[in-house]
């Protein structure tokens, strides 16, 4: 099996069935999905065995990461895909809605020659936020992408190519270039924006990345909807804000 999707997740027994639902959906549906129960303390695992067990069609497999943080998940579970033989892997979240054509678009851009794929990520429209709060969120992340290119930390000599502001829960790299750029580091949510972590390891050894605006994710509002727009963005930009809960659910 040539693409391996992985999903970290965390206490999401109430909001991960829609993910499965999602995947489970693709048009191109020969991946495996990897689910990597972050030691959840509800019945998160539950909830995806019984789906697994009532959509025996989708190749769902389960790993367990006791360290707390997506780093640290999305890495065990990219790791397990590796050793499993996966050529490709693709990352979401288990509060994410990949859309319908997600795993055919992320194949199409490896075919292009992309060894790192940055995919669009846009606000789910099931959360209650409204159209307009979203497109604003939309807009700043657009903002915030521009400013990612200038920023000091994402300049080195070191690296290849310019900066490419990409998600993890919307992003595909080969299992090649994984292993090559040392993955995603094995850190906690509050700590290191680990995605950002991984592109910047990228940028030293290949120019073959790029933003795939076709390979859309509808993520999650809801920590701009607790935390407000502009904590929001702080919170992203180097945890400028730090609230006292992160996991918002």
């Amino acid at each position: 099996m040539s693409l391996w999707v992985v999903v970290p997740a965390y206490n999401e027994e109430r909001g991960i069935t829609a993910t499965l639902e999602a995947l489970a959906a693709q048009q191109d549906s020969d991946f495996t999905l990897v689910v990597v129960d972050n030691n959840s303390t509800d019945s998160t695992v539950d909830v995806v065995r019984r789906f697994a067990k009532e959509n025996p069609d989708l190749r769902l497999e389960i790993v367990h990461e006791p360290e707390k943080g997506t780093g640290a998940a999305a890495d065990t579970g990219m790791r397990y895909a590796i050793g499993q033989g996966a050529r490709w892997l693709a990352r979401t979240d288990a509060d994410c809605l990949p859309a319908p054509d997600w795993t055919a678009r992320v194949k199409a851009a490896f075919d292009d020659g992309l060894r790192l794929v940055s995919g669009q990520l846009l606000p789910r429209e099931d959360e209650g936020l409204p159209a307009v709060k979203r497109w604003v969120l939309v807009a700043a992340v657009e903002v915030a992408s521009l400013f990612g290119k200038i920023r000091p930390g994402n300049r080195d000599p070191r690296y290849l190519g310019p900066y490419v502001m990409t998600a993890g829960c919307n992003m595909a790299i080969t299992a090649e270039l994984y292993a090559l750029a040392g993955g995603f580091p094995r850190s906690r949510i509050e700590d290191l924006h680990e995605d950002r972590a991984l592109v910047n390891a990228v940028r030293r050894h290949t120019r073959a990345y790029g933003l795939r605006r076709d390979v859309v994710v509808h993520g999650s509002s809801r920590r701009a909807q607790a935390w407000g727009l502009r904590k929001t963005l702080a919170w992203y930009a180097d945890h400028r804000y730090r609230p006292e809960i992160v996991d918002i659910r």
